[in-house]
Parts: structure tokens; sequence; C-alpha cells
């Protein structure tokens, strides 16, 4: 940085976080493309484009809520079981047929709702991390599932099964509706109380506290749309499947991949840091990768390493970004208090 007599101190302007997810996902498609056509495979076609997208839904759903709950500091390894429970309540009540989608939808996503809401008292009441009040809630639902229910249960109506299938302009409904809820869950990080206070609380609690923020309100919602947003999933799943499954969600894994789509879309565990847009990225690199290593036939094992190094190597490059923005003044004395 160079300073002349009269002027600021000129500073180079840095890629945004998000901007960085998009041109990772950009070179990710350029790099699949090419792997797929060397293999005599076309990449570039409709189905598979619409494979894409369908596979960025399920997971895009559960990711959204999950950015809404990390951002407030929070964390929820409880969706899978809930996107399971939503399977399940949906199913059992649209088994009397075109009359039971609308009270299934509704009672589906009132369920998931009560969990959330339990998750986020268990945080904010009784002070127990989100990790752990998660995890406990996850594991009795759990517990509930395996027991009750063996096998698949109740079933969807053809009506209902259309959601799953259907295409507008080559683009899977599925895909349509998840950008929908991202793009109003992106509206209620920017432009509400509520969503300004969610930052508040993922920065710092106590400050936000101080601020005359009530802290505990926005930790709740955010639990609650995030468990809703999960039912979601499961209400998607159940129009693929046309039946409930109590271990859907969990043989989804969708608990770890939302939690790393959305580290990859530039969000902080820590809270407070974070947006919509770059989940739906980190989304659809993990799509994106998934669609070309099954084209290809790449052995499971090494999906995960592959997932995995991409969740490093992105984590990694951008504790190096916030190292290179603090003030030159903070390294210097950080290197001088030894």
């Amino acid at each position: 940085m160079s300073v002349v007599a009269g002027k600021r101190p000129v500073r180079k302007r840095r890629l945004s976080t998000t901007a960085i997810v998009y041109l990772v996902l950009a070179a990710v498609v350029v790099l699949s493309a090419i792997l797929v056509t060397a293999a005599g495979k076309p990449f570039f076609t409709a189905g598979n484009l619409a494979a894409v997208l369908t596979l960025m839904s399920i997971l895009g759903f559960v990711a959204i809520g999950q950015t809404l709950v990390i951002l407030a500091g929070s964390l929820d390894l409880s969706v899978p079981y809930v996107v399971s429970t939503a399977s399940i309540v949906g199913a059992g009540i649209m088994a009397q047929g075109t009359a039971g989608i609308v009270p299934g939808i509704l009672a589906a996503l009132l369920v998931c709702g009560a969990i959330g809401v339990v998750n986020g008292l268990i945080v904010t009441k009784l002070k127990v991390h989100g990790f752990i009040a998660t995890l406990g809630v996850g594991l009795i639902i759990s517990g509930w599932l395996g027991t009750s229910f063996q096998g698949s249960f109740g079933s969807a109506p053809p009506e209902f099964r259309l959601i799953g299938a259907t295409l507008v302009a080559g683009i899977p409904l599925s895909t349509l509706l998840m950008l929908a809820c991202a793009a109003l869950a992106s509206l209620l990080l920017h432009r509400t109380r509520l969503g300004h206070h969610l930052y508040a609380v993922g920065g710092s609690a106590t400050i936000a506290r101080l601020s005359g923020v009530r802290t505990q309100v926005p930790v709740v919602v955010a639990h609650a749309l995030c468990s809703m947003l999960a039912g979601l999933a499961g209400l998607l799943l159940l129009s693929r499947t046309s039946v409930g499954s109590p271990t859907i969600g969990s043989q989804g894994g969708y608990d770890l991949m939302s939690i790393a789509a959305v580290v990859l879309g530039g969000t902080l565990l820590s809270g407070g840091v974070g947006s919509v847009l770059g989940t739906i990225g980190g989304v659809a690199i993990f799509a994106v990768l998934d669609n070309v290593m099954s084209v290809l036939e790449v052995n499971p094992f090494l999906k995960d390493f592959i997932r995995g190094a991409v969740i490093v190597l992105a984590v990694a490059l951008y504790a190096w970004r916030s190292i290179q923005r603090r003030p030159p003044r903070f390294l210097a004395r950080k290197g001088g208090d030894r």
C-alpha cells in the first residue's frame, strides 16, 4: 500500500467470499464438463442439467435453514430426522387421497416447526449448545421413528407426486421452489429487523444484548425456520418416492452435508457472517461434483475424499483471507506480544 502526499492510501479491492464461491463453481463446471466429455459422455444436456438441479433442491432446502441457524451462532444436527418425520407425517395423512394433500403438507410443517421451537428453547432457556441440544432431539426422534415404523409408511397421491416430476422451461419445479425459499430467506436477513438481529446475535450475543436486542427470539425463530425448511425437503422426497420412510433423511446425510454446503458458501461456523446466496453456491458445487462422480462411476469412498478436500481447501482459503484483512497494526502488535 503506497501513500501519496495529500491523498488517502489506495486499497486494493478484494473479491467477496460469495464471488469466490461462484468463481469456484464456474471452475468446477468447466472441469466437470472436460472430464465427462473425455469419458465419452455429454455433460451439457437437458437431462443432465435437470439432474444437477434436482440434486440441488433437497440439499438446498436444508442448507438454507442451516444457514439461518449458523448465522445465529447455533447449529442443527436434527435435520435428517426432521426430514424423515415430514415424510412420515405427510404420507400418513395423504394416504386418504387428493383431499389429504393440503392437510398433509400443513401437518408436516407444523410438526417440524414444533421440533424447531423445542430445539431453540433448549438452546436459549436451558443454555445447552446447539450441537448437543439438536443431537439429543435428533436421537429422540430417531428412536421414535425406528420403534414406530418399519419400512415404508403411507402413500402420496399422483397429484402430489407431480411436484417432484414437473419441469418448468426445463428447470425442475422443486428447484424453483427452493430458489424462491432462498430469496425469501435472503430478504428476511437483509430487509427485516429479525434478520439484522440474527447477524447481531451470531456476531456477539453479549453486545447484542447490551444493544437492546432480545437475543433468545432470533435463535428460536431460526431453529423453527430451519426445521420447517427441512420439512419441505422431506415433503419433496415424499413426492419422488411416493411413500414415507423413517430413514430417508439419515440415508441422505443432510446434517453434515448441509453444514458443509453452508461453510463452503462462506458462512462462519461461529456465526454472524455469511449469506444465503453463498450457501446456494456451495450447494451447487456439491451437486455438480456428485453428478459428475455418479456419471463417471467414482468409488463412494473417493467421493467422500473429494468432498472433504473441497471443504478443507475452502475453509483454509477463507481463513487466509481473514488474516490478510486484519489491520497491519494489529498484526504487528500480535507479533510483538511474545
